[in-house]
């Protein structure tokens, strides 16, 4: 639940910013995250989902202040 609330704390624009800018190791480039959880980490939040392009498993790191 605390992730969710620090998540939607970041401004809309930068959200799709980060959702359209994840690295797929299976694709070897940037992707589209999809079906994504919002995980707490102790440097922030973490968005864990599937690739746009090819279903592999990706993530992305957003650190907080």
């Amino acid at each position: 639940m605390e992730a969710n609330k620090r998540w939607l704390s970041i401004p809309k624009e930068i959200r799709s910013r980060l959702i359209n800018n994840v690295f797929c190791t299976n694709c070897s480039g940037v992707t589209t995250i999809e079906s994504f959880t919002i995980e707490d980490a102790s440097f922030g939040i973490v968005l864990k989902g599937k690739c746009k392009k090819c279903g592999h498993e990706v993530a992305r790191v957003i650190e907080s202040d």
